[in-house]
């Protein structure tokens, strides 16, 4: 069999679209809406605003728990996995822009938007990571998920000094109709580049049907493998710290040491740097020591951030923990992805990641609602920042117990010596 190569067209193509999706990964998801929504919208009064913040988070990432794995199974069997992808895509850029119409008070309009865009952009990433196997052979995996990382850093930090001006006019309606325009420029080179769907000849029923019995399946198989169960068990866990702090960030800087708008943009645009060149310089170690020693490297890491976060007393503090925190988070995530796809059989991309999806979304769901209880009902959010810790040292635990995670260079050159031996 000859060796996948790389596709450079398709693989540009799919790290622009990190590009385009970051803008929504910062600017709505991480530091100028959620500090919009829960102290203008809202007001956040005793916390308040951190639990409406919190229960939109949840609910949203919980639909996309429940709806993912199915998904991801209907895309594989009836080759609509692009078509979904643009059409979860093209809902979280119209709800986005329908950011303009919020003011003070449109608390449950608000709700129901974030909710849109929110599915949109995180129901679309099923789609979008199960393209990662078929663009890049298996020893370019973690290489190809940290470029798509570092790509994704670099568009956070334009559409963030892009979002400055607006922001310092308090022009925060412009703010969210500039997102949707640079989230759907960018992404449309992904539907025109990317592998096209593969046709058949089943109705779209038929094909949802049987995409939903074969999720089932993929379930019922996956609980049958200990490593892989261990992983997503992990990794469910400590993915719902790094959530949690992407999500409340923000809020904590702004709400806990008196960040202005405009300073939370600047701090932000630092850590996206950071994680940029952690992304960058851990890419090729991902596939030479393997995902699972820089993913443990990291939570230790994430650890002791949080933890020393409980203690910040001043934004000079704050600037020099965030910073740290970059270098690790494009590496947890890069790693993440090589991990796993270190499980996945051939033809089966949608369907794992839509487990793969399940898992992480899921994981998004207990941790903001948490952090907002706990900072509800403390009336302080360090309370709540320090509960975090325990997410990603719980999971560091489980993830020391999975035995595969190794090195892909050497997973790939003994797959050749195994196709070599038996062909």
């Amino acid at each position: 069999m000859a060796p996948q190569q790389l596709n450079k067209k398709s693989i540009f193509s799919w790290c622009l679209f990190d590009f385009a999706n970051s803008s929504y990964s910062a600017v709505i998801a991480a530091v100028v809406f959620p500090v919009y929504y829960a102290n203008v919208v809202v007001g956040n009064t005793n916390g308040n605003g951190d639990l409406w913040w919190g229960r939109a988070i949840s609910l949203s990432m919980a639909i996309i728990a429940v709806s993912s794995p199915f998904l991801g199974g209907i895309a594989d069997y009836a080759g609509a996995r692009k078509r979904l992808l643009f059409l979860y895509t093209a809902m979280s850029v119209c709800a986005i822009a329908g950011f303009s119409a919020l003011g003070r008070g449109t608390v449950v309009t608000g709700f129901v938007m974030i909710l849109a865009a929110n599915i949109g952009m995180e129901g679309g990433l099923v789609f979008y990571n199960s393209f990662l196997p078929e663009i890049a052979p298996r020893e370019y995996h973690g290489r190809v998920s940290a470029w798509g990382f570092g790509t994704g850093y670099a568009g956070s930090i334009v559409s963030l000094l892009l979002a400055m001006p607006f922001v310092k006019t308090g022009s925060f309606e412009l703010v969210w109709l500039m997102v949707a325009v640079f989230f759907l420029l960018f992404s449309l080179p992904a539907f025109i580049f990317l592998p096209p769907d593969r046709r058949n000849d089943f109705s779209l029923f038929k094909a949802g049907t049987t995409g939903v019995q074969y999720t089932i399946a993929t379930l019922k198989e996956l609980w049958g493998k200990k490593e892989i169960r261990k992983f997503l068990l992990a990794y469910l866990i400590y993915e719902d710290g790094i959530n949690t702090v992407i999500i409340f960030s923000s809020l904590f800087a702004a709400t806990t040491l008196g960040f202005k708008p405009q300073e939370l943009i600047i701090l932000y645009i630092v850590v996206q740097v950071t994680a940029l060149i952690g992304a960058f310089i851990m890419a090729k170690p991902i596939d030479m020591l393997g995902p699972k020693k820089v993913v443990i490297a990291s939570l230790i890491m994430w650890s002791s951030v949080v933890t020393l976060a409980f203690f910040v007393e001043t934004k000079t503090q704050f600037w020099g923990i965030a910073s740290f925190a970059g270098l690790g988070l494009g590496t947890v995530q890069a790693a993440n992805r090589a991990f796993y796809t270190q499980f996945i059989p051939h033809e089966k991309e949608s369907e794992y990641f839509g487990i793969y999806s399940l898992v992480g979304k899921t994981s998004a769901i207990l941790g903001p609602l948490v952090f907002g209880f706990t900072s509800s009902a403390f009336g302080s959010q360090r309370p709540a920042i320090l509960s975090v810790a325990v997410f990603f040292i719980a999971g560091t635990i489980v993830l020391s117990f999975v035995r595969d995670g190794g090195p892909n260079i050497n997973i790939s050159q003994e797959s050749e010596v195994r196709s070599q031996n038996t062909g």
